[in-house]
Formats: C-alpha cells, sequence, structure tokens
C-alpha cells in the first residue's frame, strides 16, 4: 500500500482535460517541476483499455477497480490505497464495477 497524497503544491496543471472512451475516462495534467508529469483522473463504470508509451504507476485514489495488464492472464483488484505499475510499451484492461474510480499516474523514468 501506498500513502497517497491529498494535494500537490507548486504545480502547473493543465486545464484543457484528456477525455478517452467517450468522456467515460477523464484526466488533467500536473507538471513538476524537473520535468515530471502525472495525470489525476476519473473513471466510470466500463470496462476500458490503455496503451503505454512510458512506464507508469496507477495509484488509486477512491473507488476500485480490476486490471489485466497485457501479456498476463491474472486480473487484480485494486481498491483505494493501493497502485500498480504498467511496463513502458505495454497496456493494461482496467474495469470499473460500479461508481467511480479515482487515480494518480505517474510517468516513470
Amino acid at each position: 500500500m501506498s500513502a497517497l497524497p491529498t494535494q500537490f503544491a507548486g504545480v502547473t496543471v493543465l486545464t484543457k482535460a484528456n477525455v478517452y472512451f467517450d468522456g467515460n475516462v477523464v484526466s488533467h495534467t500536473v507538471r513538476f517541476a524537473g520535468d515530471v508529469k502525472k495525470t489525476l483522473g476519473l473513471i466510470r463504470p466500463g470496462s476500458y483499455h490503455f496503451g503505454t508509451d512510458a512506464a507508469e504507476r496507477m495509484e488509486i485514489v477512491a473507488g476500485a477497480c480490476r486490471v489485466t495488464l497485457d501479456g498476463q492472464t491474472t486480473t487484480q483488484d485494486y481498491p483505494a490505497g493501493t497502485f500498480f505499475d504498467v511496463p513502458a510499451k505495454s497496456g493494461f484492461s482496467i474495469s470499473v464495477s460500479a461508481g467511480l474510480c479515482e487515480y494518480i499516474c505517474s510517468f516513470l523514468p
């Protein structure tokens, strides 16, 4: 389990939303000093697949989801307070059964 932040100080937030799957997944980009980038987002109920260019860490802030990483057959549940890592040049399928799943996506070096 990770210690999830409740706020970020000294950042720049891009006001244009990243909208996927007809608005069922929406995030905003947050830029930090040192060219560090994260996105903060919401996922509505449904099943979605994302590809990754860079390695990512997805931290679940609220709600819950089920995830299958590309190349794996096992599906894992991630409740609030947990995280999963996705390798670069890969992807994952994510599903939310009810409510909203809120996340922080950190792009890893």
